[in-house]
Order: structure tokens, then sequence, then C-alpha cells
């Protein structure tokens, strides 16, 4: 999905390297809520018998913050921002099996220093 905003031009850092601020545009955000399926948490179950990695959540948990990050990103390109600087993730619970992935940073725009 091509959301205008280059994942390069996001980072958790304060500044963004051999780029100046020349706007700071806003809080931006992506916000998704997942549920895990019954069979899902079956197949959880069973992994965790095994022990290791719960693949299953695993891939929902990454396709959570993936839809949060690009969400995030389209919210900032629509403000008018090329980068996104001081982004977070943050998850909460809903409700039993239903989690909130939050994806958030400050728009700007950047510029070359050189």
């Amino acid at each position: 999905m091509n959301t205008g905003i280059s994942h390069a031009a996001v980072t958790t850092a304060n500044e963004l390297h051999g780029f100046r601020v020349t706007r700071t545009l806003g809080i931006v955000r992506g916000i998704t809520v997942r549920s895990r399926s019954v069979l899902g948490n079956i197949g959880a179950a069973l992994q965790t018998l095994v022990g290791g990695n719960i693949t299953l959540y695993t891939e929902l948990c990454e396709k959570a913050r993936e839809e949060a990050f690009e969400l995030m990103c389209q919210h900032a390109a629509a403000m008018g921002a090329n980068a996104v600087l001081a982004m977070r993730y943050d998850a909460n619970d809903v409700a039993e099996g239903v989690t909130e992935v939050l994806a958030y940073g400050t728009a700007v725009v950047v510029e070359p220093t050189g």
C-alpha cells in the first residue's frame, strides 16, 4: 500500500538524520481493533502445548501493527506531511479477546539539510 510517506521517513527519534523540520503539523495516529477467532485460539492453545513462539498470535499482532502503522502514515500524508517523528505503538485490551493497537507520532514536513 502506497501511503505517500516513505517508511524510511518514519522514525522513533525526534529528528530525521540529514533533514531539517520546516513545519510541524501535529499528532497523527492510526488505530485498529482486532479480535482473536475461536479457531485461532484453539490453534494457539495447541501451539502452547509444544512451547516456543505462538505463531498464530505473532501473525495477528504483526498484522495489527502493520495496519495501524499504514493508517498513521495515511493520516500524516493527508495532513501534508512527508515524515513522522517520535513514532510509537500502544496496545490495550478493549474486551476479552479484543485488542486495540495504536500507532502515533508527530507529522512534520522535512527537507534535506545538504
